[in-house]
């Protein structure tokens, strides 16, 4: 099973937050808000936040920037993934990612049927990577976030988590782009 080595030190992580929303603001974004709360809480580092509309082209573009700055590690975008005619996040992320984290929706699922039963199957939560950057696409509750930080998250972007996590292969994440 998994467990945190205490021996290794904590490697603080630096994450975006994007809420993907036609109707949310600063003021009343709990699913970013709980997210913020989480990561900061773990001690990593909120590199940057932002709202944008359930628009394909303009997640997309955000992501890319986001990408492109060395300051950012990780992204994380809560909402847009369901199943409605404006849900366009998953359709977004898949444009960006060099290579999809498939497990990630598998063991999003496993963590969400134990919460919300067979609701669960609604759930497009998905993951990747792109330019040495991941992304994760986690639906817009705040319940979802917390599941998926808690349960996932938290324990894979920590340094220490064992048996592997995250983290400790960010390193070779563009290995292939070295000349040989």
């Amino acid at each position: 099973m998994s467990r945190i080595d205490e021996s290794k030190e904590f490697v603080p992580v630096r994450i975006a937050v994007l809420t993907v929303s036609d109707t949310r603001e600063a003021a009343d974004d709990r699913s970013g808000d709980t997210l913020v709360e989480r990561l900061t809480a773990a001690g990593h580092i909120l590199a940057a936040r932002t709202i944008i509309r359930d628009e394909r082209a303009k997640i997309a573009q955000q992501l890319r920037e986001w990408i492109a700055d060395p300051a950012i590690d990780v992204i994380i975008s809560t909402g847009g993934t369901g199943l409605t005619g404006r849900d366009v996040t998953v359709e977004a992320h898949r444009d960006v990612y060099e290579k999809e984290i498939d497990a990630f929706g598998t063991v999003f699922t496993i963590v969400s049927m134990k919460k919300i039963g067979t609701s669960a199957v609604q759930s497009r939560a998905t993951a990747g990577v792109a330019g040495g950057t991941y992304l994760f696409a986690l639906p817009g509750s705040p319940g979802a976030c917390r599941d998926a930080w808690d349960e996932i998250l938290a324990l894979q972007l920590d340094y220490r988590h064992r048996p592997c996590n995250f983290v400790e292969i960010f390193p070779r994440l563009e290995e292939h782009k070295r000349r040989k």
